[in-house]
């Protein structure tokens, strides 16, 4: 009896704790069916998330240009090759969209990307062994061209997909890098959600990178498990906004013969760096800019110099500054041109160290001061400043040609030089450019006064910012005056001092003499300050610089340019070389076929103008009979076969320099002897052509792997060896 009661008490109590658990569970799903949430969160919401697919749609980052419009910068489209493995995506669909045949699949892949057959088969295999859902291929699946993936496709090899995605391209490989810079993919965003976007790292990829880098947009749709399209997807779609287009007033033509000239000083002389800059003083526009050593933004790697030097790198310019400390005197009213001077050596008291003339402080003579700036005498510069002009105020003027700050260039990563002057030595030694140092930039914005007026012009590099889907402009610079440091009667006297120090009797610029323009300049041979204290010594231990410009009555092209330890190695007859040769060869070269090539007349008699050569129509012209018309116009010619022209590398109008290199393509290509091209010239042809190119070393080309006379097609592979030119002659 007594177990009896105790069975229905604890069965009673079982009902009541069921009921109880039955209550809340359905109160539970009462609660959700009615508000259709769950802790806060929205079920109907959480659902169409799960079936729910978003993508982005990158935006295109804006494409950078010349101020002729050659495309510099774009953003390339490849395509990402990838084998969709899991049988269960081809459930309910007409032909298969998995990898059936693994062993046909790769070995018909193979040829096609490059790779081995067994590569590619262990890669499927894998795979399918892990149920991945998918497998990529590694760098040789990545980046192909539209031409290979459309080659692939057309095999219609079941489960063999591409994803289109953007590579940063540089279609001119070093030309200019250190202007234009580079962009790489990065990830941004939060650690559980990283996204990729392409960053610019240097140069005008990095100073304008708001502005190219636009905004993505999105897509999104409902799916099913396989993440196909539901039939009522209830798509969204937001379109990205493509970056802004970038116009620089760099001129290619230009910039080719700086790269040129710069490649064969480098060649030749082996120096530590090479830096130079071509202006209009008028405006303050760059016209060319580029130094040595530089990079290929397409593969910077192993990169020796990430240094724009002409912005990034102030050094002691040595006696280029001078032609600021005359037209400092003359400005103040205390310069007399034929006042004479001892030379040789000055100390204006016991406490300071003598200053000697660049000739082991021989000096001269008694000599006038203007023939001081002819000779480049450092005597002259340092009694300008302690006895005519006074250290104060000659440092009011260093200031007014504003060597205290940046010339605020639309380039990243710019460095003002520093005015050491703290000492009455160093007081001294600033004026004929020791101490105290800047940037070759610092100098030419000073310059411009010289060159225009007494006016000091803004230096700058982007020309103006586009839409390009609206077409508006966003942003265009124009020139601007940031200050006025002398007069116009002073800038005016400056420029005949200049002339002398090329065309003088003892001018120290002889060498910087042009055919058809006069050229006004000074020269700078600057002391490298020794880590150990002191200078180095050595005849090859300097900097070696010039600054001019021309025609000097009106300049319309100012450059700069400077050559650091270059090996001077002797002569044949036992002579050693100037250290002004490789920065002459650079000047003479870029000057006078960039003052042709921009229609400015000859100022010297009896010149025959030497003008760029324009080219005609040549698309769907005979190939020998246009080749042989733009060789008698002084224009070295490739071409790619007989029949007609369909495509070449200027157009119609252009303005091509004398011994400009000319491609002319023709319909069935074949492939042109390039040994002993240069690599521009290289890169050029393979991307007329479109050939996927890749390149061993630096210099010139020495080998090719697509034999002469070679049908090609757009996507072939072209490999290529670059030796120095030095090496090739050796061998």
């Amino acid at each position: 009896m007594r177990k009896n009661k105790t069975t229905h008490f604890m069965a009673g109590i079982l009902i009541i704790l069921f009921v109880g658990i039955f209550l809340v569970l359905s109160g539970r799903f009462l609660y959700i069916q009615a508000t259709a949430e769950v802790d806060g969160v929205s079920l109907e919401a959480w659902a169409d998330k799960q079936r729910t697919s978003a993508y982005p749609l990158p935006a295109e980052r804006g494409k950078i240009y010349d101020s002729n419009r050659m495309l510099l910068a774009y953003d390339k489209p490849t395509y990402r090759l990838y084998a969709i493995l899991r049988e269960d995506y081809s459930e309910g669909a007409k032909k298969p969209r998995h990898v059936v045949d693994p062993e046909e699949t790769a070995k018909t892949l193979a040829p096609l990307l490059d790779m081995k057959e067994s590569d590619i088969l262990d890669r499927l295999q894998k795979g399918i062994e892990k149920k991945s859902f998918q497998v990529e291929f590694g760098t040789k699946g990545r980046g192909l061209s539209l031409q290979k993936k459309d080659e692939i496709a057309a095999l219609n090899l079941p489960g063999i997909n591409f994803e289109k995605e953007a590579v940063r391209a540089y279609p001119n490989g070093t030309f200019a890098s250190q202007i234009i810079g580079f962009a790489k993919k990065m990830e941004t965003g939060k650690k559980k959600k990283p996204q990729t976007q392409t960053k610019g790292v240097t140069g005008i990829e990095k100073q304008m990178d708001k502005y190219l880098s636009g905004k993505d947009g999105y897509i999104s749709f409902q799916r099913d498990k396989y993440n196909k399209k539901l039939l009522h997807p209830e798509e969204a779609v937001k379109k990205p906004e493509n970056g802004k287009n970038i116009y620089l007033t760099i001129d290619q033509k230009i910039q080719t013969l700086l790269e040129d000239t710069l490649s064969q000083v480098e060649e030749k002389y082996e120096p530590e760096r090479i830096s130079a800059v071509v202006m209009d003083p008028k405006t303050g526009k760059i016209i060319a800019m580029g130094n040595r050593p530089s990079y290929d933004p397409n593969n910077p790697t192993k990169v020796e110099n990430w240094y724009n030097d002409v912005i990034s790198t102030p050094f002691e310019p040595g006696s280029t500054i001078k032609m600021f400390t005359w037209a400092a005197a003359i400005e103040e009213g205390v310069y007399n041109g034929n006042e004479a001077y001892k030379s040789g050596q000055y100390q204006p008291n016991e406490k300071i160290k003598p200053i000697r003339d660049h000739n082991g402080g021989n000096g001269w003579g008694a000599i006038s001061y203007d023939e001081g700036f002819e000779r480049s005498s450092n005597v002259a510069a340092s009694k300008l400043v302690w006895e005519k002009i006074g250290s104060d105020k000659y440092l009011e003027y260093l200031k007014a040609f504003h060597f205290d700050q940046k010339t605020n260039i639309d380039l990243p990563n710019e460095v003002a030089g520093e005015i050491l002057y703290n000492w009455p030595a160093e007081k001294l030694t600033t004026s004929f450019g020791q101490g105290t140092t800047m940037t070759p930039i610092q100098q030419m914005k000073a310059a411009t006064a010289l060159a225009n007026g007494g006016k000091m012009m803004q230096p700058y590099i982007i020309e103006k910012i586009i839409d390009p889907n609206s077409k508006q402009v966003i942003e265009e610079k124009s020139p601007k005056v940031v200050g006025e440091p002398i007069s116009k009667n002073t800038s005016q006297q400056m420029l005949k001092l200049l002339e002398s120090v090329v065309n003088g009797k003892h001018g120290t610029g002889k060498n910087f003499k042009l055919e058809d323009y006069t050229v006004g300049g000074k020269t700078g041979t600057a002391q490298i300050p020794n880590p150990k204290g002191g200078y180095l010594i050595g005849h090859e231990n300097y900097v070696f610089s010039f600054l001019g410009m021309a025609p000097i009555d009106n300049p319309q092209l100012m450059m700069y340019v400077s050559v650091k330890q270059p090996k001077l190695k002797p002569k044949k007859d036992g002579s050693i070389p100037n250290g002004a040769e490789p920065v002459s060869f650079i000047f003479n070269n870029v000057m006078e076929n960039g003052l042709h090539y921009l229609n400015i007349d000859p100022d010297k008699q009896n010149k025959t103008k030497t003008e760029a050569i324009a080219i005609p129509s040549l698309i769907g012209k005979d190939v020998d009979e246009m080749k042989d018309v733009l060789t008698k116009r002084g224009l070295r010619v490739t071409t790619t076969g007989k029949g007609k022209i369909v495509k070449c590398n200027v157009a119609e109008g252009d303005k091509v320099l004398p011994n400009g290199h000319i491609f002319l393509v023709t319909e069935k290509p074949q492939m042109p002897n390039i040994v002993g091209w240069s690599f521009r010239d290289a890169m050029q042809f393979a991307q007329l052509l479109d050939l996927k190119t890749e390149t061993f070393g630096n210099g010139y080309v020495a080998t090719q792997n697509i034999k002469t006379g070679t049908k090609i097609k757009p996507g072939d592979y072209l490999g290529i060896e670059l030796v120095p030119l030095k090496k090739q002659k050796n061998n």
